[in-house]
């Protein structure tokens, strides 16, 4: 029954209490006995961003999928809706060859986690470049026209949704590049406020969080602080910038404040944290940026935000390795602890 399959899915998706009943009665079908296999094996269900290794996987069953069923292309297979005049005949060879099984082979995931990865994967929309004035100027038209529908404007400038979604909201209006004012940033940590308090209300909805405690409490919860945060929705409370931009503000607020103002950039502390953060991510022996807990590395090397550590890795990599675009992740983790930590050893 219903019960007994949530109470199971539990064990490998500890939020599925938050998941509505028809997506768990899907997931019962699609999912649960590939789980109970892989916990055969020791292998725990994974979340976050893709590895490389379960892109290629993907990138295999699809193409395997593709032979097997005589289907001409990934994106017939993968965007069926495109192409009405052979969908009829591509939904019956899912469901004859068994499409969300094939799909999902040898990846430790939810199935839909992975159908999703695999259309951003080979939607060939997603790759077309930087906006054209022209493009700009469609995009604009059609939002007015359309409003939010990012499925139907994506359609319409063969552009991916999200694509479309992330470009309006950079183009919608007036926005300020130059250093933030007061007003801005203090509109910015009201809107985190709001969404905080929200999350907080969502969690214990017994205990709704009373003002005084959201100006408080949310500014020491390391835990909440470091959650993703509803970008767009954020954009829109501050008015003068675009997410991006909000984003980048929040983190260095954020640094400022965990860090309680340390110099972190000058001198010794600088190139201590450098070393620190080598070191520790040559211990996680990760042979992908996604098998990293940037929560627990950032608080290891000195209880700094991920934001802050991401940054700096990044940092590290473009100025330090050579090549590394060519480089995979554990390439890079071996060329710092062998090649660049030795330098900043001595250096201090």
């Amino acid at each position: 029954d219903l019960y007994t399959v949530r109470q199971e899915l539990e064990e490998f998706i500890p939020h599925v209490k938050n998941i509505s009943d028809s997506s768990v009665r899907k997931m019962a079908g699609r999912d649960l006995t590939r789980f109970r296999e892989f916990k055969k094996q020791g292998i725990a269900v994974k979340f976050g961003r893709f590895t490389q290794k379960e892109n290629k996987q993907i990138h295999k069953n699809v193409e395997e999928f593709l032979s097997l069923t005589g289907i001409d292309s990934a994106e017939k297979l993968l965007f069926t809706s495109r192409y009405p005049e052979d969908r009829d005949t591509i939904q019956r060879l899912k469901t004859e060859y068994h499409f969300c099984e094939k799909i999902s082979e040898g990846i430790p995931r939810p199935w839909r986690l992975i159908y999703y990865r695999a259309r951003k994967m080979f939607d060939p929309n997603n790759y077309k470049g930087r906006y054209t004035m022209e493009e700009k100027e469609k995009l604009k038209k059609y939002q007015a026209l359309h409003g939010n529908d990012w499925k139907k404007i994506s359609e319409l400038m063969s552009r991916s949704n999200l694509s479309v979604a992330m470009k309006y909201s950079e183009i919608k209006s007036a926005i300020n590049y130059g250093p933030w004012t007061k007003e801005e940033t203090q509109k910015l940590l009201d809107a985190v406020k709001v969404v905080l308090r929200r999350k907080l209300e969502a969690e214990n909805p017994s205990s709704p969080v009373s003002v005084e405690q959201s100006n408080t409490d949310l500014w020491i919860d390391r835990e909440k602080l470091n959650q993703p945060l509803p970008w767009t929705e954020i954009e829109t409370k501050v008015g003068s910038r675009y997410w991006r931009q909000c984003r980048q503000k929040w983190n260095s607020i954020l640094t400022s404040r965990l860090t309680r103002g340390h110099l972190l950039h000058k001198g010794i502390n600088r190139l201590q944290t450098k070393i620190n953060l080598i070191k520790r991510l040559y211990e996680t022996k990760a042979e992908d940026a996604s098998e990293v807990n940037w929560d627990e590395l950032s608080n290891a090397i000195g209880d700094f935000p991920r934001a802050y550590v991401q940054t700096k890795f990044y940092k590290l990599k473009v100025s330090c390795v050579p090549l590394w675009k060519r480089k995979t992740f554990s390439e890079i983790i071996d060329y710092l602890y062998e090649k660049t930590l030795p330098e900043f050893e001595e250096k201090l």
